[in-house]
Order: structure tokens, then sequence, then C-alpha cells
């Protein structure tokens, strides 16, 4: 008897559906798993008959073929397992077979019981798209699942309850998920700028480019706190959109790290990779599947680079792409798959080797020709595409011995939100949600200059030798600024507190 049951598999971070065909007819006992299934699918027929052995059912001494459609698509993973089971207690008569559309995905233990797998939020999506009311999933992976509008999840524990649901899904008691729960923001105690001792001009730059959603890079010695600051932007960015928040979601869903159980991300993402840290795990990919690296795993948050010089040349250069197209496509021999990344870059460095370069309370001991093969791990191009270049000095004797007496992380929250908010009215309808994604055209639209702004560009472009990337930066930042300051037009203020953020294009010495 034949018998079909839908699925889906992970291609990049979406989902495509899946029909697992399973006959079980005549000819010498066996288990066949064809389509172009990889090695934990063709495992699949091992936990497959054991779990069903243990969960009271049983797997005829008969010939069994499963077939994956459309088999030119790799397969891929453990969530097969489940909808092979369905399929087969339905070629065998087990259970009946109902007229209830649905989907199920789900991963095997020898027991019978349900374990989680990944991306089951982008298969709920999809199935959501194909029409498909009914999706069978493990029970730990609901919560992420429910958050889909308008699909009835049905967590299972073992394999008895899911093919109990699978007979009539549209009948199956099933516990309920409490939307306003799964939607409700964690309590986080994230670290406060109120800790920060001194640094207010670096607060306001963080401040802007939290704002504008701008890329970033701190120069200072060591200790002068840029790891703080940097840690600390979390606390002052403003919560994820509910769209957004899937899109993290499918991201963290697909890579396995999504905790189980948990709802609807809303903190957005802050991602520090080690300077140790792989291409592949940086940009993502890998040798058993592409997966999003951490690039991806920042979208819509914060990719913080601690030590960039750290990090060698060609891993740098490979952030290029996605800091200006805000996607990383990841190209394989099988095929290609595009991750989102849009992300804000916050990178922090010393300003030579030994890290004391300009210190007035170390000498510096490295060489002009140390400092020169230091720097030049650093491009051109790269620099161009960080719209704030920030100075942190030392802290003076006298802020590490008083108290922290600047602005907290809510003050500094308030502003961004209140410029974000004006960015969002200023971009409605259209794709881009902050002013560092603004395109040519918007440039014009949203940021005509004075005499005296121009003025002041053309000398900045004449001195700084500024490229035309960099002098594009310069109006999103200045539009920003205005923003911070509820302010309609760009000025030459703004122009000018914009063009002091380009340190690295002046001449080092």
């Amino acid at each position: 008897m034949l018998a079909k049951v839908a699925t889906a598999t992970l291609i990049g971070a979406d989902a495509l559906p899946i029909e697992v065909e399973v006959d079980v007819g005549l000819g010498l006992p066996g288990f066949t798993v064809v389509g172009l299934p990889d090695a934990s699918v063709q495992e699949a027929k091992e936990r497959v008959r054991t779990a069903l052995r243990n969960g009271g059912f049983y797997v005829p001494a008969r010939k069994v073929v499963v077939n994956l459609a459309p088999a030119d698509i790799r397969k891929e993973g453990t969530g097969f397992d489940l909808p092979i089971a369905i399929g087969l207690a339905l070629a065998t008569e087990q259970i009946k077979p109902c007229e209830t559309p649905f989907w199920a995905i789900g991963e095997l233990a020898l027991d019978g019981n349900l374990r989680p797998v990944p991306g089951v939020l982008s298969v709920a999506l999809a199935a959501r798209v194909a029409g498909i009311l009914h999706l069978i999933v493990p029970a730990a992976n609901a919560a992420e699942a429910a958050l889909v509008v308008g699909l009835q999840v049905h967590p299972a524990h073992d394999i008895g309850e899911a093919l109990r649901i699978a007979a009539d899904p549209a009948n199956a008691i099933t516990e309920c998920h409490d939307p306003a729960a799964l939607l409700r923001p964690p309590d986080l105690n994230l670290p406060d700028f109120a800790d920060i001792k001194g640094q207010d001009l670096a607060k306001r730059a963080l401040a802007i480019a939290a704002a504008g959603g701008h890329n970033l890079i701190m120069v200072g010695p060591p200790g002068s706190g840029k790891t703080m600051l940097a840690r600390r932007l979390p606390s002052i960015l403003p919560n994820l959109e509910f769209k957004e928040a899937l899109e993290v979601m499918k991201l963290y869903s697909v890579s396995g790290h999504l905790a189980a159980g948990r709802g609807l991300i809303t903190v957005r993402p802050f991602r520090s990779p080690h300077h140790t840290v792989s291409n592949a795990g940086l940009i993502g990919g890998g040798s058993h599947g592409p997966k999003p690296g951490e690039v991806s795993l920042a979208h819509h948050g914060v990719l913080f680079l601690d030590e960039l010089l750290e990090f060698k040349r060609e891993m740098l250069e490979l952030l290029r792409q996605p800091l200006e197209d805000r996607v990383i496509t990841v190209s394989r021999i099988a095929g290609s798959v595009t991750y989102p990344a849009k992300f804000m870059l916050i990178a922090s460095m010393n300003p030579c080797p030994c890290g004391h370069q300009h210190d007035p309370l170390k000498a510096c001991v490295c060489s002009p020709g140390q400092i020169e093969r230091y720097w030049n791990k650093l491009s051109g191009p790269l620099l161009d595409r960080i719209d704030i270049h920030l100075m942190v000095p030392r802290l003076r004797q006298d802020e590490l011995l008083s108290a922290p007496n600047g602005e907290d992380s809510a003050t500094l929250r308030a502003r961004v939100v209140i410029a974000r908010q004006r960015q969002q009215a200023r971009f409605a309808d259209t794709e881009t949600s902050c002013n560092a994604d603004m395109s040519p055209s918007q440039l014009r639209t949203y940021c005509p200059l004075d005499d005296a702004s121009q003025e002041l560009l053309r000398r900045a472009i004449q001195h700084l030798k500024l490229s035309g990337r960099a002098y594009d930066r310069i109006l999103k930042l200045a539009r920003t600024i205005a923003d911070i300051e509820v302010a309609d037009a760009v000025q030459a203020a703004h122009i000018g507190e914009a063009i002091q953020y380009r340190m690295l294009d002046r001449p080092r010495t």
C-alpha cells in the first residue's frame, strides 16, 4: 500500500515542501530511502523501525521504499523521521488516512519519544504559505511554531501521540500556547551606560550609531573602555518589530541556536565572535550543509568585532559584501544559499601593536614599520563602509577615582527611539528602515544642503580626500544627528559633527 505525508526541508533560512511517499509491497524484506537523502536521512530507517516497535506499533517484514520528492533536491537532517513513521503507519493501515491535510516534522528517539529539530519556524511559515492549517511538531518546538498566525500547531511528545493526531488532526485535542506569553518581552538585565565613567563623546557617538543603524569603529589604548561601551549598546537599541523578530528567529532556528520553548525574540542580537573564528563561522557555510554565520546571526542587531586587526585580513574583506548588500551568499558545488545580514558593525582596536601610540601615560614601543603593517590589515574599502571613527582615550585620574555620573541607558534609549520613529515615518512604505540604508535618491530627497553645509563638505573632500562612499555616509550620519536633535533639516553643525567622526580618513602620524 502507498501512503503520502507532507513535510519540508531547509534551503538556507527558508523551507521547501517535500512529499514523503512510503510504499509497502512485495519483495525481499528491506527498508530503502531514495530521493537524494544525506547520511542522517538514510539513518532514519533504523530510528523509525525501532521507535515504532518500542511505541507499540510494528514494521512488517516486507519491502519498504521511501521516496522523498522532488528527488533532485538534497535532503538533510533528522526532521524526516516523523513523516516517514506516519507514512509507514498509514501504509500498513495501523492508522486510518484522513482528509485533512497536515505537515509533520520531528526526530525520533529509539524509545519513541520526539526530539526537537532545527528550522521548525521556517517550516511553519512555509506551511502557512502553502495553505496548510495543521502542523505536527515535537513538543519542544511548539512555542516557535505557534508564532505563525493562522496555523494550528499540534505538539507531540512521542510517536503514539503523533500518530493519534495524524489520524484526525482537525479534531485532535492539543495543548494551547498563550500568544501573550510568547510575545511578552523577556526580563533581561542588560549592562547600563550608567556604569561607564567619563567617555561622554563615545556615549553620544554610540547613541547616534544606534539611532541610524550606522557602523562604528573605536580606536584607543587597552583599558580605555571600548569593550564596555560596545557591550552596552543593546541596552539603547529599540526592540525588534514583529516582522524583524520572525526573521531573526528563523535564522536562530535553522542554526540550532534557539532554546527549546523560547517565545518571540524581542531584544536585538549582539554577536561577538573571537578573532580565531573560521571563515565559515563568520560568514556562513560548512561542510555538512550551509549554516548561517555570525554576520547572519547578528541580523537586525549588532556584530561586535573586538580587537579588529587580530582578525585575518581576508576575513575582514569578506565583510564588504554584507555591509554593502545586507545579504550574504554562500556558494558551494551543490548550489548556493543567501542569508540576510543586515547588521550594525561595531569594532574596536588598538592604535598600534603595543596599544600605546599617542598614550600620554605610557610610551609606545612600536617601530613605524610595525605600525604601518598593523594598519595595512584594515583596507580602505572596508574603512569606507564604517560611518563613525571614534577615538576612545584613556581615562584621566580624576575620572577613574570619581563615581560614574553620565547619562544612563534609559535616557539615551529614549532619544534613540524618537530618532527611529522619525525615520519610520520618513521611510514609510519603503524597504528602508533607517538612515544608514538610504538610497542615493533618498539622500537627495531627505538631505538637501544649504550653502554653508556645501562649503563645509567641499573643504572636507579637498583636505581628507574623501571617496564617494565616504561622502554619502557623512550625509547619512548628518541626517541621523539631525534626527537626534529633532531637527527637520540637515544643518552645517550636523555636517560638521559628521565630518569629525571621519578621524581615520586623516593622515596617521
